[in-house]
């Protein structure tokens, strides 16, 4: 099994993938993360106190939180919100904890370090940049003439826009990665991006050069992790195949080497190899794996489930480091 593995994401997405990631048997996990959101909570802080906005990076601390009664009750902590009318209403408990350390430490890195000391976390959680971004999307179908472009800005207004994106770019442009989370990515053994919302959470890490030329060059096993389904706004109406071309599309000279999709999403072969061929445009498999979770009652649902991806990328990593794909 690798010995490091680093996941590029944010929200829900990394967070089932670091939960995967505690069921293999690797000596460090670090979560690399994104720093565009604007809304609720963190998008508060952030305007408030000129902060990274912290709920992606709350979450990856939840999602690598021990398992066992403390580790517990620091998820269940770290994810709590306020409830009622006043300042703290919505607020997060782990927003306000990074938030606090921050002001105190000076660094949101060394913040999250400490967080995650308290929490005995099984790995490390960073910020893909150390400045607060934003993302702008050109954005058709909005409004009277279906094929205008119009720019929307703001990782909420993205994520919920009822047009069809065509790209997305970050504000400042060309900004800095964090060089902890390019140090990690160049030194992993495996390397997972996805999944998550495409142009909110994914393709942000490949429009910051520092990261984009890291995943390029690392020798790691670089895994994409498809969605389950096309989301609502973002990606309403995409097939498989064209989330690979928004990759390149973003990124031209990206590769990678594999590519997890859950093995009910795709059922013709003719579907099949549309994806295998947008795949071997970034040099990369594909892997027909089952990944979903189930409700229990024999139904599916929209989530992966954790121990069936840290099986499917122990499967991957081995087909990879023997050098055979379809092993």
């Amino acid at each position: 099994m690798p010995g490091s593995l680093t996941c590029l994401g944010g929200g829900h997405g990394l967070f089932q993938t670091l939960r995967a990631g505690r069921h293999l048997d690797v000596d460090r996990i670090t979560a690399v993360v994104t720093v565009a959101d604007d809304g609720g909570s963190s998008g508060r802080i952030r305007q408030e106190l000129g902060q990274i906005p912290p709920g992606d990076l709350r979450m990856a601390l939840a999602a690598l939180s021990r398992d066992d009664e403390e580790g517990r009750l620091w998820e269940q902590t770290l994810q709590h919100r306020f409830g009622g009318y006043g300042a703290l209403a919505g607020h997060a408990v782990g927003n306000l904890l990074i938030a606090g350390l921050t002001d105190v430490l000076g660094s949101q890195v060394q913040a999250l370090d400490t967080v995650a000391k308290l929490t005995r976390s099984h790995g490390r959680v960073l910020p893909m940049c150390e400045q607060p971004l934003e993302i702008e999307a050109e954005v058709a179908g909005l409004g009277d003439e279906p094929m205008a472009v119009r720019p929307v800005r703001g990782q909420v207004a993205v994520a919920s826009t009822t047009g069809n994106v065509r790209r997305v770019r970050l504000f400042p442009e060309h900004p800095p990665g964090g060089a902890d989370a390019v140090a990690a990515i160049r030194s992993a053994d495996m390397v997972t991006l996805g999944p998550g919302s495409w142009f909110t959470s994914v393709i942000p890490h490949i429009l910051v050069p520092d990261i984009a030329r890291a995943l390029i060059e690392t020798e790691a096993c670089r895994v994409v992790i498809l969605n389950l389904t096309a989301e609502p706004g973002e990606t309403a109406g995409f097939s498989t195949e064209r989330h690979i071309h928004m990759l390149t599309q973003h990124a031209p000279d990206l590769r990678v080497d594999h590519i997890i999709i859950d093995s009910t999403v795709i059922s013709s072969d003719v579907e099949r190899s549309y994806l295998a061929r947008a795949a071997a445009t970034i040099g990369a498999d594909v892997a027909f794996e089952p990944v979903r979770a189930d409700d229990g009652d024999g139904g599916w649902v929209n989530r992966h489930d954790p121990v069936k991806l840290a099986a499917a990328l122990r499967r991957v990593y081995t087909r990879h480091i023997s050098g055979d794909p379809r092993r």
